[in-house]
C-alpha cells in the first residue's frame, strides 16, 4: 500500500529531525511549509522529503500538502510528533482491509514528558477520543484520499481544522491505533500544564459555541 505523510511546518527545524527519522518506512513525505526561516526547508529536503510552499495557517498547509501528495493513503502528522516503532505494520494492516477505505484512524496520544501531569492528560485524551471521537491533529490522522475528498477535506482555517474534520468523519468511523504518536510537551511546560489545558478547552468551547476560528485565534494567540 502506498502512503504519503503530510506534515505542515513553520520554523520546525529543532523538532523535525526526530519526526522524519521515525518515518523511514513512509513511501512519501510531503512538507507543507509556510515560510520557515530557520532551515526547516533545507533540513527536510536533505532528509528526502518533498517540500511545497503553502499559505500560512495549519488548515491551508494541510490542504496544500494533500494536493501535492501522490499516494492513495494520506497520513497527516504534526512536525513535533514522533510515531513509535512498528507504526507502519499497524498502518499496513489497517489499509489492507477494503472496508477501511471509508474509515479513518488516529494514533494513541502520548507526551515526551515523565511528569504525572503528562500521564493525566494522556488519560483524558484517551477518553475523549474513545467516547466522543474527538482526536486532535497531534494524534495524526490516516485516511484514504477518496474518503478525504468525499468529506470535503480540511477547511482553510488557522486552527480547529482538526476538530472540524474529525467531526465530519464521525465517531463511528474513527479508529484509534495502539501505536502511540508521541508529541512534544514543550507547550505545556512553557505555559503551565493547567493553563495550557484550560486554553485548549476554551478554544474547543468557543468552537462548539459557533465562534469563527479566526476570532478564536485572535483571542488565544
Amino acid at each position: 500500500m502506498n502512503l504519503s505523510v503530510v506534515i505542515p511546518t513553520l520554523n520546525a527545524a529543532s523538532r523535525l529531525p526526530a519526526t522524519l527519522a521515525a518515518l523511514a518506512d513512509a513511501d512519501e513525505i510531503v512538507i507543507a511549509d509556510s515560510g520557515s526561516n530557520d532551515g526547516t526547508v533545507t533540513l527536510a529536503a536533505a532528509c528526502g522529503a518533498r517540500v511545497v510552499a503553502a499559505p500560512s495557517g495549519r488548515g491551508p498547509q494541510l490542504i496544500a500538502g494533500a494536493r501535492a501528495a501522490c499516494n492513495a493513503w494520506l497520513l497527516f502528522l504534526h512536525a513535533d510528533t514522533v510515531l513509535e516503532p512498528g507504526w507502519r505494520n499497524e498502518v499496513d494492516r489497517f489499509m489492507a482491509l477494503p472496508e477501511h477505505a471509508k474509515v479513518a484512524a488516529t494514533f494513541r496520544f502520548a507526551l515526551d514528558d515523565d511528569s504525572p501531569f503528562a500521564r493525566q492528560l494522556e488519560a483524558v485524551v484517551a477518553r475523549r477520543s474513545r467516547w466522543f471521537g474527538l482526536a486532535y491533529g497531534d494524534q495524526g490522522l490516516l485516511i484514504h484520499r477518496d474518503f478525504y475528498a468525499g468529506l470535503g477535506g480540511f477547511r482553510p482555517w488557522p486552527l480547529m481544522e482538526d476538530v472540524d474534520f474529525v467531526r465530519r468523519i464521525g465517531r463511528g468511523r474513527l479508529l484509534v491505533f495502539r501505536t502511540a504518536a508521541r508529541t512534544s510537551a514543550e507547550r505545556w511546560r512553557r505555559d503551565g500544564w493547567r493553563r495550557r489545558s484550560a486554553r485548549n478547552l476554551g478554544c474547543l468551547a468557543l468552537y462548539f459555541a459557533g465562534v469563527p476560528p479566526h476570532i478564536i485565534q485572535r483571542l488565544y494567540g
